[in-house]
């Protein structure tokens, strides 16, 4: 029997102040599919970092051997040479730069310093096709959401000549069915004898491509287990990885009853919204739903079926061309053609993407959440530093936000730790709307159940929020009510005693209503 593909033998990795990971030993045998699982902060993405050299020998501690042979990568240059490749959960795309430029960049396809674009559109056209996704290669990644750019950084790690392909949350921004195609390319390439790593929070992911999944909590990697084992249950990783039993998914939650006669908190009519570039084409197309106080109303739909594009319009116009449609509040017309308008008036929107929209990154935690209502904090247009400690304190302590202090860095932090931060920021506004995109992406089970907890806290309080998800168990177990949105139409809305994922589904797939 051949030898393992890969071993890493006792890693130890120190930040200052913060051991992220603590002997940690993976295993990995050729054209084998291994999981890594662990709730965010567990030290993951630390651990592929050190395999991959963003974090360079030297500055940890340990052994890696590569098909039987030591590595002391130096740079990601270097692991790629040996053919490790890794596909990170934040996107390395440049925005202005066509898709074949980035799935080229830095491996053109020249002679003689003269790159050949025709061969670099005609390869580039076949990584897409082989990826699943249907666009010109020569349209700009900033054209494309984010769930898309996630499959151009797919077909650029393809483009070289992969030994193990590490993929840190692949399908984090996916849809279910984008998901499948990618993980039917991950069952492809074990077949073509390529193993692969996945770190994932999709447990039923896990079950349909992994061999094995090692657990790795608080930096220790607490066991390996075989995933066709019969007592390798979803229940049993969950159970590795937050150290205790988690009998339920979601909060127990009453659907809402509204009061008769009562306006809704927000109401969009016949709201539509043309391309940013494309004028004739219409991304969001006579929309008209609700939400009331104390509800938490869902909205679903494929990629590309206009979800995020309402809720970006409608916060601010801050997407494509308004083209006509009214917003009211309380049963009251009111404007929200700016974001300062649209917060003025109590709705804040959670962004999906939340490291390039929701966070300043190389700020505090304290000033992040201080940012979206500066004037609570701020004495004759000075901002109380104090003040702002005191309340950013409140919320790490509230929402269980792990880091020592609320002077850390937001960008040191997790996924799910940055997500909470997200969400402190716009409570602290003290909206009546919330608008919520995909507010669990990329976030572990644990970190999941947390904020579950808090959203269904601000509909107890009163608050109406708006969920949109590509998951549709978290739409139905959390939702009372859920629309659904194809092609950017509304094609029906179903209460949460009738919903089942069958009947979403084929709702999310017509044309029209």
């Amino acid at each position: 029997m051949a030898g393992p593909v890969l071993e890493m033998r006792s890693i130890i990795k120190t930040f200052p102040g913060v051991r992220a990971l603590s002997d940690v030993t993976l295993t990995v045998r050729p054209g084998e599919v291994h999981a890594i699982c662990g709730e965010n902060g567990a030290g993951k993405s630390t651990l592929v970092k050190v395999l991959s050299g963003v974090h360079p020998h030297g500055t940890y501690e340990g052994d890696i051997l590569f098909q039987g042979k030591p590595c002391r990568f130096k740079d990601i240059r270097a692991s790629e040479q040996r053919g490790i490749v890794i596909i990170h959960q934040e996107l390395a795309l440049v925005p202005y730069l066509s898709i074949a430029e980035n799935i080229f960049l830095g491996n053109e396809h020249a002679t003689h310093g003269v790159i050949s674009w025709e061969e670099t559109l005609r390869h580039a056209s076949e990584l897409l096709r082989r990826v699943g996704l249907d666009e010109n290669p020569q349209t700009r990644v900033a054209d494309i959401g984010v769930g898309k750019q996630q499959l151009v950084e797919i077909a650029k790690a393809l483009s070289k000549r992969v030994k193990l392909l590490i993929l840190d949350e692949p399908t984090a921004a996916l849809n279910d069915e984008d998901s499948g195609k990618l993980l039917d390319l991950i069952l492809e390439l074990k077949n073509h004898g390529i193993a692969s790593i996945i770190i994932s929070h999709k447990l039923n992911e896990i079950a349909r491509v992994a061999d094995s999944v090692t657990i790795i909590r608080d930096g220790r990697s607490i066991e390996t287990l075989d995933v066709k084992a019969t007592e390798t249950t979803e229940e049993r990783i969950i159970s590795g990885m937050v150290g205790r039993d988690l009998d339920h998914r979601f909060p127990e939650r009453t659907p809402h009853q509204p009061e008769q006669g009562a306006s809704p908190a927000l109401e969009i009519r016949g709201w539509t919204v043309h391309h940013p570039i494309d004028r004739h084409r219409k991304v969001v197309d006579n929309v008209t739903l609700n939400v009331r106080r104390g509800e938490i109303v869902g909205i679903a739909g494929l990629m590309g079926a206009g979800r995020t594009e309402l809720a970006m319009s409608v916060f601010g116009r801050t997407y494509g061309r308004y083209a006509g449609g009214t917003v009211l509040k309380d049963g009251k017309e009111i404007r929200t053609k700016t974001v300062s308008e649209a917060v003025r008036h109590g709705i804040a929107y959670v962004t999906e993407d939340r490291k390039h929209y929701g966070l300043n990154l190389i700020d505090t935690i304290a000033r992040n959440i201080s940012l979206s209502a500066l004037g609570k904090v701020a004495r004759r247009g000075i901002v109380d530093e104090h003040a702002e400690r005191q309340v950013a304190e409140g919320y790490r302590k509230s929402m269980n936000i792990k880091a020592p202090t609320v002077a850390e860095s937001v960008g040191k932090l997790s996924g799910g730790n940055q997500q909470k931060v997200v969400l402190s920021k716009w409570i602290f506004a003290g909206p009546d709307v919330l608008i919520l995109d995909e507010p669990t992406r990329g976030i572990d089970v644990g970190a999941k159940y947390e904020i579950y907890t808090v959203i269904d806290k601000l509909a107890a309080q009163g608050k109406a929020v708006v969920f949109i998800s590509s998951e549709l168990p978290e739409l139905l177990g959390m939702c009372d009510r859920i629309y659904t949105m194809s092609a950017g139409r509304l094609t029906g809305e179903l209460p949460r005693a009738e919903a089942t994922q069958e009947l979403l589904m084929r709702r999310m797939t017509k044309d029209k209503r």
